[in-house]
């Protein structure tokens, strides 16, 4: 279990140190994983299209460090697309086992292609394949055409290395908001927010009420 302070400081105001939100969050993450039975690094991505309309889903985290946070889909997505319009995102860990939660939000960019190159080939046989096969978030007929493309695309592939598509790549959002929650009696939780006015910017960090 945590220690009771989960690691935040007992005053939290003004200027943070460097890299400390992201040390906080690793100490968090790595504690969730030992603890959670599934996916702690399933995250919730907000992202809005041009006219604002909020859109949310659930991801998968897939490499965090100072740079932010990464996540990998379709671009011809919804998300793809609302991100092409608006990019803008913001995200959530919830770990119900340890009465915590981290969210952000902030730019988005792509990581480069080597690094979507190295995540895809680390991917299952058949979802990479998945990847050739699906056009996600457009309409669908029938269950059966998906798994006719699945079918033809796993024919064409046969013997040799699945590459990653054209519209297959990775997310990455660049916080300049950062806030850790923590459970506490009676609702009155623990709120430490970092924020920092560019995505390389100082941080400065705050308690909140909760």
């Amino acid at each position: 279990m945590p220690s009771p302070h989960d690691g935040l400081p007992e005053t939290a105001q003004g200027p943070a140190a460097e890299g400390a939100p992201f040390d906080l969050f690793e100490r968090w993450y790595e504690e969730a994983a030992a603890s959670e039975l599934n996916d702690p690094n399933a995250m919730a991505v907000a992202t809005a299209d041009a006219n604002g309309l909020p859109d949310v889903r659930m991801v998968l985290l897939k490499h965090r460090d100072s740079r932010g946070f990464v996540f990998f889909t379709n671009t011809t997505s919804a998300k793809g697309r609302e991100l092409a319009e608006n990019s803008q995102a913001s995200g959530v860990l919830h770990w119900k086992s340890l009465r915590r939660q981290v969210r952000f939000r902030g730019p988005v960019e792509f990581v480069t292609s080597e690094e979507s190159d190295a995540y895809f080939a680390s991917r299952a046989r058949d979802s990479r394949i998945g990847a050739w096969a699906s056009r996600q978030s457009s309409p669908l007929a029938a269950r059966k055409v998906l798994e006719d493309a699945m079918e033809a695309e796993t024919a064409r592939f046969e013997g040799q290395q699945v590459p990653r598509p054209s519209h297959w790549a990775g997310y990455r959002i660049k916080p300049i908001y950062l806030e850790f929650w923590s459970d506490r009696p009676f609702r009155l939780h623990d709120r430490v927010a970092f924020t920092r006015m560019t995505p390389q910017g100082a941080w400065e960090h705050g308690r909140l009420y909760p």
